[in-house]
């Protein structure tokens, strides 16, 4: 299901026209919508900011909104503002967080298996463009960053805006604004391991899975490094570790354990999740948990399971 808005008033449409300026400025959504995600790593949030930004356009009178040279621009500086805003009261939020935070799982538009068609909503995958800036690794990193620096280097490295640019919606100078970039750039670099092919990838996962299904312990921990993470989100709404768990063994007990303590049988789906091959955990045909994997050569290195319902919304809808 593709969102879809209108860019017709009552007078354009009673003379069968459509005023190209306005087609111009609706025509930014997705832009904003994959720019926001990847600052504040919700697609909540991120719809939220979309919405303010052009809440914020209409409130502008006419003339104004004529006189703005480039409305991209324009949506995009205030864009880029409102997520430095959301970021730099993000800490306080968190440390009310119940339990770790992960960035909101994202589902693309059919299975990886095969190519077939998935039961998750469309939608999401509709309006953010699945690359490496959006692997759950990847946005794991980028919430290491302090708002200034992670703001910079999405705009600059990711989304390619000339520093002078970035000045204008960070509120430093460009060149401040170029040492934020690359002290954010070094941190994604020292962040990577060795790199996997997407297709070693879903193999060692659907091992991983199958293993699960087994409540094999030993295949388990053959998959997981030895220094190996899990981190569980549940937000205080679902049962979740509240602390990472480190160590392969101990995780693949743990994972053992789920399904020894699950309420009914669950099932594992293989879906694309934020770009790379993960899975979808099931109870009933419900979803319950959205699980993402960092492999490195070939061994898993992190798991991240999204629990928290109201992250699970795209996956659900």
């Amino acid at each position: 299901m593709t969102t879809r808005t209108s860019s017709k008033n009552p007078a354009e449409a009673r003379h069968g026209r459509t005023d190209p300026g306005l087609t111009a400025v609706m025509g930014e959504r997705r832009q904003l919508i994959n720019l926001a995600y990847r600052l504040l790593g919700s697609l909540a949030d991120a719809e939220d900011v979309v919405q303010e930004t052009y809440a914020r356009w209409y409130a502008m009178p006419p003339r104004r909104r004529e006189a703005i040279e480039s409305p991209g621009a324009w949506l995009t500086k205030v864009s880029g503002r409102l997520c430095l805003d959301l970021l730099r009261s993000a800490r306080a939020r968190r440390e009310r967080y119940v339990g770790e935070w992960v960035p909101e799982p994202l589902p693309d538009r059919t299975e990886w298996v095969g190519g077939r068609s998935g039961g998750a909503s469309a939608d999401p995958a509709d309006r953010v463009t699945l690359d490496e800036s959006v692997a759950m690794a990847f946005l794991v990193v980028l919430e290491s960053m302090r708002p200034a620096e992670r703001v910079a280097f999405i705009l600059h490295d990711v989304f390619r805006y000339p520093f002078a640019e970035v000045a204008e919606v960070v509120g430093r100078t460009p060149a401040a604004c170029r040492q934020l970039a690359s002290s954010a750039r070094r941190r994604v670099h020292a962040s990577r391991g060795m790199a996997t092919p997407k297709a070693g990838q879903a193999d060692i996962v659907r091992e991983f899975k199958e293993a699960w299904e087994a409540k094999d312990v030993r295949a388990l921990v053959a998959l997981l490094d030895p220094d190996a993470t899990a981190v569980g989100d549940g937000g205080g709404l679902v049962r979740a570790a509240l602390h990472p768990v480190e160590g392969g063994t101990r995780i693949a007990y743990g994972l053992v354990e789920i399904l020894d303590t699950a309420a009914s049988d669950m099932t594992f789906l293989e879906r694309t999740v934020n770009g790379q091959p993960g899975l979808v955990a099931q109870q009933d045909g419900v979803t319950v948990s959205v699980l993402a994997f960092d492999v490195v050569g070939d061994r898993i290195k992190r798991i991240w399971a999204v629990r928290n319902p109201h992250k699970l919304r795209p996956w659900t809808t």
